[in-house]
């Protein structure tokens, strides 16, 4: 499955302006955002799946893939299109093992040799950091900053998406690494305007693309 990693937001209702967490992911999809990973840290089973059922009628309004963060059996109960895992949840050869090839698996990595075993062993894309600081994610890690990043990117063949305290403020930085996209928590879903603001990165995303193209 080709996936446009452009701009991936990954839900966390806490950051929020308003309290309807369909309402603004929609906005953000209105705004360009290409792919939504859904976290939900604080509810049961049930409610995760009921959760994921609608994110994903949703998405599928727009043609946009959902990613489920963390559990495997919410993303097959759900036939969601992947599922995104870290350094502490259940190994990856197992994940891939049992959503089979042709699901997505994103992999969360912080340094060179995280990233080669993650593509090793059958993730789709990483997801590398933190780069920057974020209070999105109370065990982030220390910041890999940009340098850090491009040696990820480098590293690996497989797409990477750069995650942790990715803003418009720091944006061209990131693109500078060579990333297929960046991972958006706060940023977006903290805004006043989401679809405004969404915008404006895949604005910046373009400008970066004919700069390297003159």
């Amino acid at each position: 499955m080709h996936l446009d990693y452009s701009l991936y937001l990954v839900t966390d209702r806490s950051v929020l302006k308003c309290g309807d967490l369909f309402g603004a992911v929609e906005e953000a999809l209105q705004g360009g955002v290409s792919l939504v990973q859904l976290r939900e840290k604080e509810v049961s089973s049930r409610d995760f799946y009921n959760i994921a059922l609608r994110m994903k009628e949703l998405l599928n309004a727009y043609n946009t893939p959902l990613i489920i963060n963390d559990r495997l059996d919410i993303a097959l109960a759900v036939n969601a299109a992947g599922l995104h895992i870290g350094q502490e949840d259940i190994p990856l050869e197992v994940a891939r093992r049992i959503m089979g090839p042709q699901r997505i698996i994103g992999y969360s990595v912080s340094n060179v040799e995280q990233a080669i075993s993650g593509e090793k062993q059958g993730a789709d894309y990483l997801g590398a950091g933190p780069v920057f600081l974020t209070a999105s994610k109370s065990d982030a890690g220390e910041p890999i900053g940009v340098d850090g990043l491009r040696l990820i990117r480098e590293s690996v063949k497989v797409p990477v998406v750069a995650i942790g305290g990715v803003g418009l403020d720091n944006l061209e930085q990131v693109w500078e690494t060579g990333v297929s996209g960046v991972s958006v928590i706060s940023a977006i879903l903290g805004s006043q305007e989401i679809g405004t603001t969404a915008r404006k990165f895949i604005v910046s995303r373009r400008k970066h693309e004919k700069g390297i193209l003159r």
